[in-house]
């Protein structure tokens, strides 16, 4: 589903938020709440390992523009960097998870437990809030280059 969400062939709610030359930022599709962002190679990758040079390099600082505009944006408490790759068991299009924590949890939970729950309610944000988020993240971002 990765790849095909960066190649235009899924609904991507938001669109495209920010690239680079290696990476893409898009709003996650899934059920981890508003503003949570997916930072995803272009290249088919499915091990942390064959990231080249290029890639490894673009990474930190755009994980880092990506968390500090979701900061100014959503005020959060903190945002969760977690690495995902698997689907239906097997390893998959590596990318990384960046959720917004507010200080206010509905769940009471925190880390993979909280995104367990999420994922258990299956309580997805409404795609005119993924929108103006992503379209104001666009901004944030773009004025970070």
């Amino acid at each position: 589903m990765a790849c095909e969400l960066t190649a235009g062939l899924l609904d991507l709610p938001g669109g495209r938020i920010a690239e680079t030359p290696a990476w893409v930022v898009e709003h996650c599709v899934g059920p981890l709440g508003a503003g949570t962002l997916i930072v995803k190679p272009k290249r088919h990758i499915t091990h942390l390992w064959e990231l080249d040079g290029a890639e490894a390099l673009q990474l930190g600082p755009l994980l880092g523009r990506a968390a500090a505009a979701q900061e100014r944006l959503l005020e959060p408490e903190q945002v969760y960097a977690t690495l995902w790759s698997h689907a239906g068991g097997v390893p998959v299009h590596i990318h990384w998870v960046l959720q917004p924590v507010p200080a206010r949890r509905d769940h009471g939970l925190l880390g993979p437990h909280l995104q367990a729950a999420m994922f258990d309610r299956a309580e997805f944000p409404p795609r005119a809030e993924v929108e103006e988020i992503a379209q104001r993240l666009r901004g944030l971002l773009a004025g970070m280059a």
